[in-house]
C-alpha cells in the first residue's frame, strides 16, 4: 500500500468521531432515510441471503438503475447467486425500490471508515465486488481487497477533465486501480485514461445503460394515468432542467394554441423542483387533478417507467444546457421516440449511435414544435431494436465476472 492510500486510511479512523452527528443533521433536513440511516455506519437492516452474494456499487441514479441488466446476465449464468446493490443518495434508493431484480436487495454504502467497512463486510461477506462508478471510495476498495474479495470496475467513463483531476493524485489512483482484477470502460478514451492512471488490462465493453432492461411501472398507476390523458396528445420532457423547460414550454405554448389536446408531461430531474415550477407557472401536479391543464408536472420518484409508456415522444432533459444530456436508453427500451437538444457531451457515444441509426432526432428550439407534430413510430421501433440488441451484449462480461469468483 502506497503512502497516499495509507495516509487516507489513517485519517479515516477519525471519521466515527463526527459521522453520527453529521448524519443526524442530514436526517433532520430530509436527506437521509429515517429507517435506514444507520446503514451508513455499517449496520445492516436486512439479513444476508444464503449462498454466494455479489456486491455491486454505483452512486448516480442512472448508474444504479443500469446495474439491473448486469444483475440479470449474472443471474442467468449463475442461478444460485444473490445480489446486494449499494448507493449513497436517498433518491437512488427510492428510485430503485420498485425496480429491484429477483434475489436483489439494496443497502446504503457505509461511510469510508475502517470500523464501518469491517462491520459491513463482516455481515455481507461478498464473493465479488463490482464497482460501476468513476468515484472510488479508497477505504472501501482497500478493505474489500484486504478481505480477499475480488474487485471489478465496469461501466467506467472518464473524460479529459475528469482524468486531469485524477492525474494530480496519480499515486492514490494507481494504488486503487491496481487492485481491480477486471476493468471495463465504456469507450476508448476512458480506457486510455484508466490505463494511464495505473489500471491493468483495460477492456472496452460499452455502456451498461444501453443494456439495461425496461424500467418497470405500476400497472394500476399506469391505467389511472391513461384514463387521465384520454383524448389528450401527451409528450414527455424527461429529467428536465430550467434550460430544457424554457424550450419545451415555448413549443408547448405553440402546440396548445393550435390544439388544446396537446399535453406536456414535465418530469424534473430533481423532483423537489416540482413545487417551485408550480409557483411560477399554471400547471397541474402529479398529486392533484389534471383537468384541462396544458402542462402536468410529475414530480415523483421511481415512476419514469410509467411516463415513458404513456408518452409516444420524449424530449431528453439536460440537452439544452450545461448538464450535457441524460440517459436516452430508458425511453428507447419502452418505445418512446427520442428527441434531444444539441448538448449531449455526457452521452455523446450513445446519441451518436441512436442518431446514426435514425433512432433519435436532434432538435433546436426552432424545430421542436414541428418535430412534435411528426409521426416517429418508425424511429421508436429502431430505438427498441438497438436497446434489445444491447441487452444481449452483457453475456461475455457476466461470464468474465463470474470467473473472478472461481
Amino acid at each position: 500500500m502506497g503512502w497516499p492510500l495509507a495516509g487516507y486510511r489513517l485519517a479515516s479512523h477519525a471519521l466515527p468521531l463526527v459521522a453520527p452527528a453529521l448524519l443526524r443533521r442530514r436526517l433532520a433536513r430530509g436527506k437521509e432515510d429515517p429507517a435506514r440511516w444507520r446503514e451508513k455506519l455499517g449496520e445492516a437492516t436486512l439479513p444476508r441471503p444464503e449462498g454466494r452474494l455479489v456486491w455491486l456499487h454505483a452512486v448516480g441514479l442512472g448508474e444504479v438503475l443500469a446495474l439491473r441488466g448486469l444483475i440479470g446476465a449474472l443471474a442467468a449464468a449463475a442461478p444460485d447467486l444473490s445480489f446486494l446493490v449499494t448507493s449513497s443518495a436517498r433518491s437512488s434508493a427510492q428510485a430503485l425500490a420498485g425496480q429491484l431484480p429477483p434475489r436483489t436487495v439494496h443497502q446504503f454504502l457505509p461511510l469510508d471508515a475502517p470500523h464501518y467497512l469491517a462491520r459491513f463486510l463482516g455481515h455481507w461477506r461478498p464473493a465479488l465486488s463490482v464497482w460501476a462508478e468513476q468515484d472510488l471510495w479508497p477505504g472501501a476498495v482497500a478493505a474489500a481487497d484486504a478481505a480477499g474479495v475480488p474487485l471489478a470496475l465496469v461501466n467506467a467513463r472518464m473524460n479529459a477533465a475528469a482524468y486531469a483531476r485524477r492525474a494530480r493524485a496519480r499515486g492514490l489512483y494507481a494504488d486503487l486501480l491496481s487492485r481491480f482484477r477486471l476493468v471495463a470502460a465504456q469507450e476508448d478514451q476512458t480506457a486510455s485514461h484508466l490505463a494511464a492512471l495505473g489500471a491493468r488490462d483495460v477492456r472496452v465493453t460499452g455502456s451498461l445503460k444501453a443494456a439495461a432492461p425496461p424500467l418497470a411501472a405500476d400497472l394500476a398507476a399506469l391505467a389511472a394515468a391513461q384514463r387521465m390523458v384520454q383524448g389528450r396528445r401527451p409528450w414527455l420532457l424527461a429529467s428536465s432542467h430550467p434550460e430544457d423547460e424554457a424550450v419545451a414550454l415555448a413549443a408547448q405554448a405553440q402546440l396548445h394554441a393550435e390544439d388544446p389536446a396537446h399535453l406536456l408531461i414535465l418530469a424534473p430531474r430533481d423532483p423537489a423542483r416540482g413545487g417551485q415550477i408550480a409557483t411560477i407557472l399554471p400547471v397541474a401536479r402529479r398529486a392533484g387533478p389534471m383537468g384541462g391543464a396544458a402542462v402536468w408536472v410529475v414530480d415523483t420518484v421511481g415512476e419514469m417507467g410509467l411516463w415513458y409508456r404513456l408518452c409516444p415522444v420524449t424530449l431528453i432533459g439536460g440537452t439544452f444546457g450545461p448538464i450535457e444530456g441524460h440517459n436516452p436508453w430508458e425511453p428507447a427500451a419502452l418505445g418512446s421516440a427520442i428527441l434531444h437538444g444539441p448538448r449531449v457531451a455526457n452521452f455523446a457515444a450513445d446519441f451518436g449511435v441512436l442518431d446514426g441509426a435514425g433512432a433519435a432526432l436532434p432538435v433546436t428550439p426552432g424545430t421542436l414544435a414541428a418535430a412534435l407534430r411528426a409521426d416517429h413510430r418508425a424511429m421508436a421501433a429502431r430505438a427498441i431494436a438497438l436497446s434489445q440488441a444491447a441487452q444481449g451484449s452483457l453475456v461475455p462480461l457476466a461470464h468474465d465476472l463470474l470467473e473472478l469468483m472461481a
